[in-house]
């Protein structure tokens, strides 16, 4: 199975639509589910910063990962964007069969 699930937090639901919409019209990934309201806190720069956030799922390949986080670092605001893959061990095979065959085809 080559699913993934890309997790990236995006700073309002305006970015977050905006980059699912370009990731799936361009085929980069089959779905991306966007969560609100979600609290960040991290450090940047010697800060402790607390940030409300939309997370993004996005649901690719092991094969279009590439050219997934090449198109999410030009269009995503942050200087430094959360780009972090989770491969899918197990999966509902048709759901998966699903993600593969919407990723990279023209």
């Amino acid at each position: 199975m080559t699913v993934l699930i890309v997790h990236c937090t995006c700073p309002d639901a305006t970015v977050a639509t905006d980059i699912a919409r370009a990731l799936v019209s361009e085929r980069l990934a089959a779905c991306v589910s966007a969560l609100p309201g979600v609290t960040s806190i991290y450090s940047w720069e010697d800060q402790i910063c607390v940030d409300n956030e939309v997370l993004l799922l996005i649901k690719t390949t092991v094969p279009g990962f590439d050219a997934l986080k090449a198109r999410l670092l030009e269009l995503h605001p942050y200087e430094l964007p959360e780009i972090i893959a989770v491969d899918v061990s197990v999966a509902h095979d048709d759901y998966a069969d699903w993600v593969e065959s919407r990723v990279g085809v023209p």
